[in-house]
């Protein structure tokens, strides 16, 4: 093939990429629009868009108003032309979704499920995701892959957990999962997981640091618009900072780890209860034992966000599983800690709390494959 050759094939997969993109940020647009914002001729827009429509990549649906002439076609991307499925591996379950091409998760489930380190637990979990496939009928062409996020920290290259005391899955690989399904397989550790649903959703910030409320706590440090990973993997394991050396004994064997006083789990131990019963009486009995435990919750965690505020000067993201619990008030009750004891106060604004609940490691995941889907295009 002459350099020529090459060239005029670089420059269509480089206008397809570009007009592809655009259609997909902007969510619908027009031809004109894209000819004015690319300045591309229309000639060369309208091959692209007729090439991205004949691939299914985009469709042509609906008209923009008329402003005195012609009225024009809007274009989307088709969003379910690719699906990703993302899983949340816990102890005693796990969490499946599948998301579309802009990360919207579509459907989301809780199959319960104790974890263990053996073939018969990978197998079960495969099996029921192939199920999960099989049932909702989605063509297996259109999955992009599977995700998987476990809680554990893993190995540079994501094969391998090197660091899962709280399930005790230090070991686990991808291939106990990939040997099982016929798609393209991802092992991550949720709390990273977590803070890519998070970037997504804030594509604006250029740092950020994540508390991840879940079940066991988590944390994510966001530098350069990236998840910061760290020489050995553990960047942003905020759940061991040290609140009280003499403190209750954490899963790592610390005694006073931000863990013990902020996780749900010791939420729900100090309670007496699940977290789906105790917010409806703090809330609407006003129990004094519980607003206290709540209080006490909010002072710890204003503790960690003020230290961490210091080394990082960044917005704090509220995630996981106890964000949709959180009212303006907390968000209130937490600034005010924080800027009292603080020398450089924080605003409302640098306070921010994810939607996503107990989903968002495993939507997190999924986005794994969607990301490197829409770069590919």
């Amino acid at each position: 093939m002459s350099e020529k050759g090459l060239t005029t094939i670089t420059l269509k997969k480089i206008n397809r990429s570009k007009v592809y993109q655009y259609i997909y940020r902007n969510r619908q647009t027009s031809k004109m629009q894209i000819v004015q914002d690319l300045q591309m001729g229309l000639s060369t827009v309208s091959q692209n868009l007729n090439l991205l429509e004949k691939e299914g990549l985009i469709d042509r649906n609906g008209y923009f108003d008329s402003t005195g002439g012609r009225k024009a076609q809007a274009i989307q991307i088709v969003a379910d032309f690719r699906i990703s499925i993302g899983i949340g591996i816990l102890k005693n379950m796990f969490h499946i979704t599948a998301i579309d091409l802009y990360g919207n998760a579509f459907y989301t489930d809780t199959i319960p499920l104790p974890y263990s380190n053996t073939e018969d637990y990978y197998k079960k979990l495969t099996d029921k995701i192939r199920g999960f496939i099989a049932e909702h009928h989605y063509d297996e062409q259109k999955i992009l892959g599977i995700s998987i996020a476990t809680q554990g920290i893993t190995s540079p290259d994501n094969s391998t957990v090197i660091y899962g005391n709280i399930m005790n899955n230090t070991g686990m690989c991808l291939e106990d999962f990939s040997r099982h399904l016929p798609y393209p397989c991802h092992l991550e550790h949720d709390s990273k997981s977590a803070a890519f649903l998070e970037l997504w959703n804030h594509p604006e910030l250029d740092s950020a640091v994540v508390f991840l409320l879940n079940r066991n706590l988590g944390g994510a440090i966001i530098t350069d618009h990236r998840i910061h990973q760290g020489s050995s993997m553990h960047s942003g394991t905020l759940e061991h900072m040290c609140m009280d050396p003499d403190g209750p004994l954490c899963y790592c064997g610390n005694h006073g780890c931000l863990e013990t006083y902020c996780s749900a789990n010791s939420l729900e131990q100090s309670a007496g209860m699940p977290v789906k019963e105790f917010f409806p009486l703090l809330r609407e009995k006003k129990s004094p034992r519980l607003t206290s435990l709540w209080e006490d919750y909010l002072r710890h965690l204003a503790f960690a966000m003020r230290n961490l505020n210091l080394i990082v000067d960044a917005p704090i993201i509220i995630s996981g599983y106890l964000a949709p619990y959180f009212t303006e008030e907390d968000i209130n009750q937490l600034l005010e800690h924080i800027n009292s004891s603080s020398p450089f106060p924080i605003g409302k604004s640098q306070i921010l709390v994810g939607t996503h609940g107990q989903y968002t490691p495993a939507i997190g995941a999924a986005l794994f494959y969607v990301d490197q889907f829409i770069r590919s295009v």
